[in-house]
């Protein structure tokens, strides 16, 4: 009889002068019931010690339990690489087969890796994972909502990606936030290098959902801090946050989310056969839509047939938020 090795978890670990959380979210991370075998830490450029506290959280952590050690590797960036670049270099450099993404200012739950690593323990097919997470202010108070939440995450859309149609959800918006994801080694081949254009977590998970399959739990595994200093974080519009990006202006956002989704056809030819057809085509699909949006005239007046017989082809539900992003293309200004 043979014996299936337990998967392994590298974390790719990035910080930017986040010496103020770093201790405890280190804790929570080489304190797991089921902890990962090397933290692999990117620093960009910190004034303000960030990898000395990550070293020294790491040494009391070995110290409280000598008997799960966890690996400590570590570069650091004299001149800043960004996000993007910045979480390529770490998760580059992972060696394990599953990879856990983490911010420098959040907390995970004790058992989040144990709960994640089992579900691709019990699916090959699965190569990416992301979950709910619980808001919480600087001071870890329960702000009363979670991620999924604050993303007006439907329930079609939780139904469709259990289902295993990931992409057809992610094509339309990214629900995967980078801090609550794991995901195989195996992805790195296709998703890297990863394109600036897009932010990483949505970059990986959709180049994931493309090949294989990606799935999300619906359980809260890490407190997700939401404070000043964040550079990417979940708060639900209220009503009259919505009425008034509805009124302002566009700026480049259809522009930019044209070149997003060439730049992802450009990667998914490059895969050949892997991908199929009817991917590419919705991603062809995609573009059609977002250089319409683009390419709208000024005049509100002159917009309005135009809309309506794009919202016939049905495009506005498939690559967006439907009625939503027609009344934003109605109403916006240029």
């Amino acid at each position: 009889m043979s014996i299936t090795r337990p998967l392994e978890v590298s974390v790719a670990l990035c910080t930017y002068n986040g010496a103020r959380f770093l201790r405890e979210q280190v804790r929570s991370i080489c304190l797991q019931s089921r902890p990962p075998v090397e933290i692999v830490l990117s620093d960009d450029a910190s004034r303000d010690g960030s990898v000395d506290v990550v070293r020294a959280a790491v040494a009391e952590c070995a110290a409280e339990r000598p008997q799960h050690p966890v690996a400590l590797r570590i570069f650091e960036n004299t001149t800043a690489l960004r996000v993007v670049k910045n979480f390529e270099q770490a998760i580059s450099a992972c060696t394990s087969e599953l990879i856990a993404l983490s911010d420098q200012d959040d907390v995970w739950m004790p058992d989040r890796l144990e709960k994640m690593v089992t579900r691709f323990e019990q699916d090959d097919t699965l190569v990416l994972l992301h979950t709910d997470a619980r808001l919480v202010d600087t001071d870890r108070h329960d702000i009363g909502h979670t991620l999924f939440h604050a993303l007006e995450v439907s329930p079609s859309e939780l139904a469709r990606v259990h289902a295993g149609n990931a992409f057809d959800v992610l094509l339309r918006r990214n629900l995967v936030t980078g801090a609550t994801t794991v995901f195989r080694r195996s992805l790195l081949a296709d998703a890297l290098p990863l394109p600036v254009e897009w932010v990483h977590d949505e970059w990986l998970a959709i180049i994931a959902s493309t090949t294989a399959r990606v799935d999300l739990l619906e359980e809260p595994l890490i407190d997700y801090r939401q404070h000043e200093s964040n550079q990417i974080g979940a708060r639900r519009d209220t009503f009259k946050e919505k009425v008034c990006k509805a009124l302002a202006s566009r700026g480049n956002t259809h522009v930019e989310r044209a070149i997003k989704a060439e730049l992802l056809l450009e990667r998914l030819l490059q895969l050949g056969d892997r991908v199929p057809p009817e991917i590419i085509d919705k991603v062809r699909s995609k573009i059609v839509h977002q250089r319409f949006r683009a390419a709208l005239p000024a005049s509100r007046l002159a917009r309005c047939v135009p809309i309506l017989r794009e919202a016939m082809t049905g495009r506005y539900d498939k690559f967006g938020r439907g009625m939503r992003g027609v009344v934003r293309d109605l109403f916006e200004s240029v």
